[in-house]
């Protein structure tokens, strides 16, 4: 008992290792929860049970492991950006400001290189009960422009955390079902700046330099269940629930050319949406097995940001309109030998993103992914799991409109147009070790 409890103590500390990292990404959705999964573009996360990152992809399929076992690892993002066509306008029909070009650059490259960690721990108690724990970064994003972007007055820094703390159990009826459980401990931050335009006078405008940043903490729950008719055949379905969040902090908005400060609380009302995935595993032979999945996000959830103030009712709004989104997936494993499986994976994305108010914060469309791995298992006891993905989207255009009045100056116009192309490379790295 004893020694079962030091293994529990080091699987715990692994955690809150990765719970205190900054783990945030280019995407609002985060699918890096798993280097072993990653390198058959997840394509069985809610059927095929490899080590402990079952715990997140379904959490029925802990009770289909053999012995305890912890997973440790993550995913280096390298997120390349190309802005073409970039323009921007000011208007202030007031003070007989109209369509005044924005001065400023589009370097791109607007997503800076991150780290997403995650580590889970499952332990069955016997052949039918079985108990675990994961962190991991579910949600997150992050769009950083350069100081002189053009258009900083519609959104120049973004950037949105979600961690999440998970105890889970299962049960395993028969040879051919199981159930899950887990509930979700969550805590997101958030911030978001941008230059707001002023009116100053006749024929002159400058800008605000505005920040609002605020956090919050709240639970939810995965379900999921897992179905073997025969040996050869694994069906999967995972649901996770939505969470809803109220992030409360401050705004600070400052025109050192006019010398005027606004600050003021601000509260801001988000909901993560929740995710259905369903997937299939078969055993072609003793060395091959190929998996196909599906996943629908209720992104219809996320249609405005909006952050009201005590002071101010309204310090933002930009509608954002999403719409309901699937992802879908095919892949494949073969163990060339004991000790060595190699995988590949392709995954369609289909953006939740409305052409109308696509914005310069998530800048993003259609996804297609393209993924290969291997796992190397040294020893009984041991396997080192590795992943590379590369991503492309779909060239996409951003136009967007919004008017501002600051402090009762006369209402500005602006509107920032540009056409985006994304890509990225996700390297992923990952441990298991089986007690």
């Amino acid at each position: 008992m004893h020694n079962k409890f030091n293994k529990l103590t080091w699987a715990v500390a692994v955690a809150a290792a990765a719970f205190a990292s900054q783990a945030n990404a280019g995407g609002y959705q985060i699918n890096e929860q798993s280097v072993s999964g990653q390198g058959y573009g997840h394509a069985g996360r809610s059927s095929n049970v490899n080590d402990a990152t079952i715990v997140f992809g379904n959490p029925a399929g802990m009770s289909f492991l053999d012995r305890a076992q912890l997973t440790a690892g993550g995913t280096y993002l390298n997120v390349n950006s190309r802005i073409r066509n970039a323009e921007a306008t000011r208007s202030a029909p007031g003070v007989g400001v109209l369509d005044e070009q924005v001065g400023g650059t589009s370097e791109g490259d607007m997503v800076p290189g991150t780290l997403i960690p995650f580590a889970f721990y499952a332990h069955p108690v016997n052949e039918q009960l079985a108990f675990g724990f994961g962190v991991y970064a579910p949600f997150g994003s992050k769009t950083e422009y350069e100081d002189g972007f053009v258009g900083r007055n519609l959104g120049n820094y973004t950037e949105l955390r979600v961690i999440s703390a998970q105890p889970t159990v299962s049960y395993r009826f028969n040879d051919q079902w199981s159930v899950g459980v887990g509930l979700t401990y969550n805590r997101v931050e958030g911030e978001l700046h941008r230059q707001v335009p002023v009116a100053t006078g006749l024929l002159t405008t400058t800008e605000a330099d505005s920040r609002v940043e605020g956090d919050d903490d709240a639970w939810g729950y995965n379900l999921g269940v897992m179905y073997q008719p025969v040996p050869e055949t694994t069906l999967g379905l995972t649901y996770r629930s939505k969470v809803d969040y109220t992030l409360t902090g401050d705004f600070r908005a400052v025109a050192q050319d006019i010398g005027v400060e606004v600050t003021d609380n601000a509260s801001l009302d988000l909901t993560t949406p929740e995710t259905i995935n369903f997937s299939v595993t078969q055993q072609m032979s003793d060395n091959l097995k190929l998996m196909a999945g599906a996943s629908w996000t209720r992104w219809s959830r996320f249609d405005r940001i909006l952050i009201e103030g005590e002071s101010i009712p309204e310090i933002t709004r930009e509608e954002q309109d999403y719409s309901n989104a699937w992802a879908y997936a095919v892949g494949g494993e073969y163990q060339l030998n004991p000790q060595l499986a190699l995988r590949a994976g392709v995954t369609l994305d289909f953006t939740p993103t409305s052409d109308q108010y696509r914005s310069a914060r998530i800048p993003s469309d259609d996804r297609r992914i393209f993924s290969i791995g291997a796992g190397w298992t040294p020893v009984d006891n041991l396997t080192l799991d590795f992943a590379y993905s590369y991503l492309t989207e779909r060239s996409t255009q951003v136009d967007q409109v919004r008017t501002d009045g600051f402090q009762g100056t006369p209402p500005v116009t602006s509107t920032y147009t540009a056409d985006y192309k994304n890509e990225a490379h996700g390297f992923g790295a990952q441990l298991t070790y089986r007690f």
